[in-house]
Protein backbone atom coordinates (compact mmCIF):
# COMPACT_ATOMS: atom_id res chain seq x y z
CA UNK A 1 0.00 0.00 0.00
CA UNK A 2 1.13 3.14 -1.04
CA UNK A 3 1.99 5.38 1.90
CA UNK A 4 0.38 9.27 2.02
CA UNK A 5 2.76 12.26 3.05
CA UNK A 6 1.41 15.40 3.82
CA UNK A 7 3.38 18.45 3.54
CA UNK A 8 1.66 21.30 5.69
CA UNK A 9 2.45 24.18 7.31
CA UNK A 10 -0.28 26.66 7.78
CA UNK A 11 1.84 29.38 7.11
CA UNK A 12 2.45 30.65 3.60
CA UNK A 13 6.26 30.68 2.05
CA UNK A 14 7.94 28.33 3.41
CA UNK A 15 8.92 26.44 -0.09
CA UNK A 16 6.38 22.94 0.44
CA UNK A 17 5.70 23.26 -3.41
CA UNK A 18 9.54 23.15 -4.18
CA UNK A 19 10.21 20.78 -1.65
CA UNK A 20 7.73 18.60 -2.60
CA UNK A 21 8.95 18.78 -5.86
CA UNK A 22 12.41 18.12 -5.37
CA UNK A 23 11.62 15.10 -2.82
CA UNK A 24 9.50 13.32 -4.79
CA UNK A 25 11.51 13.31 -7.77
CA UNK A 26 14.57 12.02 -5.72
CA UNK A 27 12.69 9.34 -4.20
CA UNK A 28 11.54 8.54 -7.72
CA UNK A 29 15.28 8.42 -8.75
CA UNK A 30 16.26 5.82 -6.05
CA UNK A 31 13.47 3.43 -7.58
CA UNK A 32 10.34 4.54 -6.09
CA UNK A 33 7.33 4.91 -7.68
CA UNK A 34 6.03 8.37 -6.72
CA UNK A 35 2.47 10.81 -6.99
CA UNK A 36 2.59 14.34 -6.49
CA UNK A 37 -0.95 15.60 -5.48
CA UNK A 38 -1.64 19.11 -5.90
CA UNK A 39 -3.84 20.02 -3.64
CA UNK A 40 -3.05 23.87 -3.41
CA UNK A 41 -5.86 25.94 -5.09
CA UNK A 42 -3.39 28.07 -6.35
CA UNK A 43 -1.99 24.86 -8.60
CA UNK A 44 2.01 26.00 -8.57
CA UNK A 45 3.23 22.52 -8.17
CA UNK A 46 0.91 21.71 -11.37
CA UNK A 47 2.23 24.44 -13.09
CA UNK A 48 6.33 23.71 -12.01
CA UNK A 49 5.66 20.37 -13.35
CA UNK A 50 4.13 21.26 -16.54
CA UNK A 51 5.55 24.61 -17.49
CA UNK A 52 2.45 26.39 -17.52
CA UNK A 53 3.04 30.49 -16.32
CA UNK A 54 -0.49 31.23 -18.07
CA UNK A 55 -4.45 30.84 -17.75
CA UNK A 56 -4.71 29.54 -21.18
CA UNK A 57 -2.68 26.97 -20.93
CA UNK A 58 -4.37 25.62 -17.87
CA UNK A 59 -7.63 25.87 -19.52
CA UNK A 60 -6.69 23.90 -22.24
CA UNK A 61 -4.92 21.38 -20.24
CA UNK A 62 -8.56 21.10 -18.21
CA UNK A 63 -10.47 20.50 -21.36
CA UNK A 64 -8.79 17.07 -22.25
CA UNK A 65 -7.01 15.96 -18.37
CA UNK A 66 -8.68 15.18 -15.25
CA UNK A 67 -7.49 16.54 -11.65
CA UNK A 68 -8.20 16.09 -7.95
CA UNK A 69 -11.23 18.49 -8.16
CA UNK A 70 -12.66 16.04 -11.08
CA UNK A 71 -11.56 13.27 -8.95
CA UNK A 72 -13.88 13.79 -6.47
CA UNK A 73 -16.50 15.24 -8.31
CA UNK A 74 -19.04 12.42 -7.89
CA UNK A 75 -19.08 12.55 -4.38
CA UNK A 76 -19.37 16.23 -3.48
CA UNK A 77 -21.78 16.71 -6.65
CA UNK A 78 -23.63 13.26 -5.92
CA UNK A 79 -22.79 11.98 -9.62
CA UNK A 80 -24.07 8.11 -9.80
CA UNK A 81 -21.25 6.40 -10.64
CA UNK A 82 -17.95 5.50 -8.03
CA UNK A 83 -15.18 7.46 -7.59
CA UNK A 84 -11.98 6.30 -9.85
CA UNK A 85 -8.64 6.58 -9.68
CA UNK A 86 -7.33 9.76 -12.15
CA UNK A 87 -5.33 9.20 -15.04
CA UNK A 88 -1.89 11.14 -13.35
CA UNK A 89 0.41 12.66 -15.62
CA UNK A 90 3.84 10.80 -16.45
CA UNK A 91 6.73 13.59 -15.03
CA UNK A 92 8.98 14.67 -18.14
CA UNK A 93 12.62 13.57 -17.35
CA UNK A 94 11.71 10.93 -14.26
CA UNK A 95 9.62 7.40 -15.53
CA UNK A 96 8.67 6.54 -11.52
CA UNK A 97 6.92 10.20 -11.15
CA UNK A 98 3.24 11.24 -11.84
CA UNK A 99 1.56 14.02 -10.91
CA UNK A 100 -2.25 13.97 -9.91
CA UNK A 101 -2.79 18.04 -11.14
CA UNK A 102 -4.65 20.37 -9.08
CA UNK A 103 -7.56 23.13 -9.75
CA UNK A 104 -8.68 26.11 -8.70
CA UNK A 105 -11.98 25.31 -8.01
CA UNK A 106 -11.19 22.78 -5.23
CA UNK A 107 -11.72 25.40 -3.03
CA UNK A 108 -15.55 25.62 -3.99
CA UNK A 109 -15.70 22.06 -2.24
CA UNK A 110 -14.45 23.80 0.93
CA UNK A 111 -17.79 24.98 2.90
CA UNK A 112 -19.71 21.62 1.61
CA UNK A 113 -16.85 19.47 3.25
CA UNK A 114 -16.75 21.55 6.38
CA UNK A 115 -20.25 21.20 6.85
CA UNK A 116 -20.05 16.99 6.52
CA UNK A 117 -17.12 17.13 8.76
CA UNK A 118 -18.87 18.37 11.51
CA UNK A 119 -22.73 17.38 10.97
CA UNK A 120 -22.45 13.62 9.16
CA UNK A 121 -23.05 12.10 11.97
CA UNK A 122 -26.77 12.94 11.41
CA UNK A 123 -27.13 13.64 7.83
CA UNK A 124 -27.46 10.67 5.58
CA UNK A 125 -26.29 12.85 2.28
CA UNK A 126 -22.85 13.92 3.86
CA UNK A 127 -21.57 10.37 4.40
CA UNK A 128 -19.42 10.31 1.16
CA UNK A 129 -17.85 13.19 1.76
CA UNK A 130 -15.07 12.92 4.85
CA UNK A 131 -13.53 9.83 2.83
CA UNK A 132 -13.75 10.78 -0.49
CA UNK A 133 -10.74 12.50 -0.80
CA UNK A 134 -8.55 9.18 0.60
CA UNK A 135 -10.66 7.20 -0.88
CA UNK A 136 -9.65 8.77 -4.40
CA UNK A 137 -5.74 8.88 -3.33
CA UNK A 138 -5.90 5.27 -2.14
CA UNK A 139 -7.33 3.90 -5.65
CA UNK A 140 -5.21 5.90 -7.58
CA UNK A 141 -2.23 5.23 -6.00
CA UNK A 142 -3.45 1.45 -6.76
CA UNK A 143 -3.83 2.16 -10.40
CA UNK A 144 0.29 2.84 -10.40
CA UNK A 145 1.26 1.04 -7.94
CA UNK A 146 2.57 3.75 -6.20
CA UNK A 147 5.15 3.49 -3.44
CA UNK A 148 4.50 6.72 -2.10
CA UNK A 149 1.89 9.90 -1.98
CA UNK A 150 3.63 13.61 -1.76
CA UNK A 151 0.51 15.83 -1.07
CA UNK A 152 1.30 19.98 -1.12
CA UNK A 153 -1.52 21.47 0.66
CA UNK A 154 -1.92 25.37 0.80
CA UNK A 155 -1.68 27.39 3.78
CA UNK A 156 -4.70 27.39 5.91
CA UNK A 157 -6.44 25.66 8.51
CA UNK A 158 -9.22 24.71 6.25
CA UNK A 159 -11.28 21.62 5.80
CA UNK A 160 -9.64 20.62 2.92
CA UNK A 161 -6.44 20.87 4.86
CA UNK A 162 -7.69 19.22 7.67
CA UNK A 163 -9.15 16.19 5.98
CA UNK A 164 -6.09 15.74 4.07
CA UNK A 165 -3.56 15.69 6.51
CA UNK A 166 -5.94 13.42 9.19
CA UNK A 167 -6.30 10.59 6.21
CA UNK A 168 -2.46 10.92 5.57
CA UNK A 169 -0.04 7.89 6.94
CA UNK A 170 2.61 10.56 7.54
CA UNK A 171 3.03 14.26 7.29
CA UNK A 172 6.22 16.87 6.95
CA UNK A 173 6.51 20.27 8.15
CA UNK A 174 8.51 22.59 6.08
CA UNK A 175 9.53 26.29 7.52
CA UNK A 176 11.63 29.31 7.05
CA UNK A 177 14.33 30.33 10.14
CA UNK A 178 12.19 33.17 11.13
CA UNK A 179 9.75 33.93 13.84
CA UNK A 180 6.31 33.54 12.35
CA UNK A 181 7.14 30.12 11.60
CA UNK A 182 8.22 29.28 15.20
CA UNK A 183 4.45 31.37 16.02
CA UNK A 184 2.97 28.54 13.65
CA UNK A 185 4.96 25.67 15.42
CA UNK A 186 3.09 26.95 19.02
CA UNK A 187 -0.15 27.18 16.54
CA UNK A 188 -0.06 23.59 15.30
CA UNK A 189 0.49 22.26 18.82
CA UNK A 190 -2.85 23.87 19.72
CA UNK A 191 -4.32 22.77 16.06
CA UNK A 192 -3.09 19.42 15.47
CA UNK A 193 -4.55 17.64 18.87
CA UNK A 194 -8.16 19.34 17.79
CA UNK A 195 -7.73 17.91 14.60
CA UNK A 196 -7.30 14.61 16.01
CA UNK A 197 -10.26 14.78 18.26
CA UNK A 198 -12.13 15.31 15.10
CA UNK A 199 -11.17 12.31 13.63
CA UNK A 200 -10.99 10.00 16.22
CA UNK A 201 -14.63 10.27 16.31
CA UNK A 202 -15.59 10.28 12.64
CA UNK A 203 -13.18 6.84 13.03
CA UNK A 204 -16.20 5.76 15.34
CA UNK A 205 -19.25 7.24 13.71
CA UNK A 206 -20.83 4.09 12.36
CA UNK A 207 -21.96 6.22 9.51
CA UNK A 208 -19.32 7.27 8.71
CA UNK A 209 -17.75 3.81 8.52
CA UNK A 210 -20.68 2.50 6.42
CA UNK A 211 -20.06 5.08 3.41
CA UNK A 212 -19.56 4.36 -0.20
CA UNK A 213 -16.25 5.80 1.02
CA UNK A 214 -15.28 5.10 4.37
CA UNK A 215 -13.57 7.31 6.91
CA UNK A 216 -10.01 5.82 6.63
CA UNK A 217 -9.06 4.14 10.36
CA UNK A 218 -5.45 6.60 10.08
CA UNK A 219 -2.96 8.54 12.95
CA UNK A 220 -1.00 10.63 10.59
CA UNK A 221 2.54 10.33 11.99
CA UNK A 222 4.82 13.37 12.18
CA UNK A 223 8.63 12.66 9.92
CA UNK A 224 9.85 15.65 10.91
CA UNK A 225 10.68 19.23 10.42
CA UNK A 226 12.05 20.57 7.16
CA UNK A 227 14.05 24.09 8.06
CA UNK A 228 15.00 25.99 4.25
CA UNK A 229 15.31 29.36 2.38
CA UNK A 230 18.32 31.08 4.51
CA UNK A 231 21.69 32.33 2.96
CA UNK A 232 24.12 30.22 3.85
CA UNK A 233 27.55 31.82 4.76
CA UNK A 234 31.14 29.45 4.35
CA UNK A 235 28.26 26.38 4.26
CA UNK A 236 26.45 27.10 7.32
CA UNK A 237 23.82 29.65 8.69
CA UNK A 238 24.77 33.05 9.26
CA UNK A 239 24.45 33.86 12.96
CA UNK A 240 21.26 35.69 12.33
CA UNK A 241 19.32 32.84 10.60
CA UNK A 242 20.89 30.07 12.91
CA UNK A 243 19.43 31.72 16.16
CA UNK A 244 15.86 31.17 14.72
CA UNK A 245 17.21 27.52 13.36
CA UNK A 246 17.47 27.13 16.60
CA UNK A 247 14.67 28.61 18.00
CA UNK A 248 12.75 26.38 15.90
CA UNK A 249 14.03 23.16 17.11
CA UNK A 250 13.44 24.15 20.44
CA UNK A 251 10.07 24.57 19.98
CA UNK A 252 9.42 21.52 17.91
CA UNK A 253 10.67 19.85 21.06
CA UNK A 254 8.95 20.93 23.42
CA UNK A 255 6.10 21.93 22.27
CA UNK A 256 5.02 19.97 19.08
CA UNK A 257 6.71 16.75 19.59
CA UNK A 258 5.50 17.00 23.15
CA UNK A 259 1.58 17.31 22.54
CA UNK A 260 1.99 14.82 18.97
CA UNK A 261 3.10 12.05 21.35
CA UNK A 262 0.48 12.25 23.72
CA UNK A 263 -2.27 11.76 20.80
CA UNK A 264 0.03 9.02 19.44
CA UNK A 265 1.12 11.07 16.14
CA UNK A 266 4.53 10.39 16.67
CA UNK A 267 6.25 7.54 15.60
CA UNK A 268 8.41 5.62 18.40
CA UNK A 269 11.90 7.02 19.47
CA UNK A 270 13.74 4.73 18.48
CA UNK A 271 12.60 5.22 14.84
CA UNK A 272 14.21 8.90 14.51
CA UNK A 273 17.35 7.57 16.32
CA UNK A 274 17.70 5.25 13.41
CA UNK A 275 17.94 8.12 11.35
CA UNK A 276 20.16 10.22 13.28
CA UNK A 277 17.25 12.52 14.44
CA UNK A 278 17.36 14.35 17.55
CA UNK A 279 14.21 15.63 19.61
CA UNK A 280 13.64 18.17 17.18
CA UNK A 281 12.59 15.80 14.97
CA UNK A 282 14.87 18.00 11.94
CA UNK A 283 14.34 16.24 8.98
CA UNK A 284 16.86 18.67 7.04
CA UNK A 285 18.23 22.25 6.49
CA UNK A 286 18.30 23.34 3.34
CA UNK A 287 20.07 26.98 2.36
CA UNK A 288 18.50 29.33 -0.72
CA UNK A 289 18.09 28.02 -4.19
CA UNK A 290 19.19 31.49 -5.60
CA UNK A 291 19.44 31.58 -9.60
CA UNK A 292 19.35 28.10 -9.27
CA UNK A 293 14.95 28.16 -8.46
CA UNK A 294 14.44 30.23 -11.38
CA UNK A 295 16.86 27.61 -14.00
CA UNK A 296 14.47 24.60 -11.88
CA UNK A 297 11.38 26.64 -12.89
CA UNK A 298 12.17 27.47 -16.21
CA UNK A 299 13.16 23.63 -16.96
CA UNK A 300 10.78 21.40 -14.97
CA UNK A 301 13.88 19.87 -13.49
CA UNK A 302 14.82 20.31 -9.86
CA UNK A 303 17.48 21.95 -8.69
CA UNK A 304 19.91 18.53 -8.16
CA UNK A 305 19.14 17.81 -11.96
CA UNK A 306 20.14 20.89 -13.85
CA UNK A 307 22.36 19.71 -16.35
CA UNK A 308 25.30 22.66 -17.25
CA UNK A 309 23.54 23.20 -20.17
CA UNK A 310 20.43 24.36 -18.44
CA UNK A 311 22.19 26.38 -16.13
CA UNK A 312 23.70 28.36 -18.92
CA UNK A 313 26.62 29.85 -17.17
CA UNK A 314 30.73 29.89 -17.74
CA UNK A 315 34.05 29.75 -16.09
CA UNK A 316 34.02 30.34 -12.32
CA UNK A 317 30.48 31.32 -12.17
CA UNK A 318 29.53 27.94 -13.55
CA UNK A 319 31.90 25.88 -11.24
CA UNK A 320 30.50 27.63 -8.13
CA UNK A 321 27.03 27.05 -9.33
CA UNK A 322 27.46 23.25 -10.12
CA UNK A 323 29.22 23.04 -6.71
CA UNK A 324 26.01 24.74 -5.33
CA UNK A 325 23.98 22.00 -7.06
CA UNK A 326 25.64 19.20 -6.21
CA UNK A 327 25.50 20.16 -2.70
CA UNK A 328 21.67 20.10 -2.73
CA UNK A 329 21.96 16.62 -4.53
CA UNK A 330 23.15 15.56 -1.37
CA UNK A 331 21.04 17.16 1.12
CA UNK A 332 17.71 15.75 -0.85
CA UNK A 333 19.39 12.57 -1.40
CA UNK A 334 20.14 11.96 2.26
CA UNK A 335 16.07 13.80 2.93
CA UNK A 336 14.75 11.12 0.69
CA UNK A 337 16.73 8.26 2.37
CA UNK A 338 15.37 9.81 5.50
CA UNK A 339 11.81 9.70 4.64
CA UNK A 340 12.48 5.48 3.37
CA UNK A 341 14.11 4.70 6.56
CA UNK A 342 11.50 6.20 8.54
CA UNK A 343 8.63 4.93 6.40
CA UNK A 344 10.11 1.60 6.22
CA UNK A 345 10.27 1.50 9.85
CA UNK A 346 7.13 2.49 10.76
CA UNK A 347 5.16 0.10 8.74
CA UNK A 348 7.73 -2.48 10.49
CA UNK A 349 7.10 -2.09 13.83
Amino acid sequence: MAQRIALFNHKGDVSKTTTTFNLGWMLASKGKKVILVDADPQCNLTGIVLGYTGITEFEQFYEKETNLRDGIAPAFESRPKLIEAVECIPVTGQKNLFLLPGHIRLSEYEVTLGIAQELSGSIQTLQNLPGSIAYLLEKTAEEFDADYVLIDMNPGLSSINQNLLMTSHFFIVPTNPDYFSVMAIESLATVLPKWHTWAEKARTLPILQTAAYPFPEITPKLLGVIIQNYPPRGGAPTVGFQRWIDEINTTVSSKLVSELRKIGMMLPDQVYRAENMGAASCLATIPDFNTLIAKSQDHQTPVFALTPEQIGQAGGVEEITLKSRDSFQQIFSELADKIIGLTTHASSD
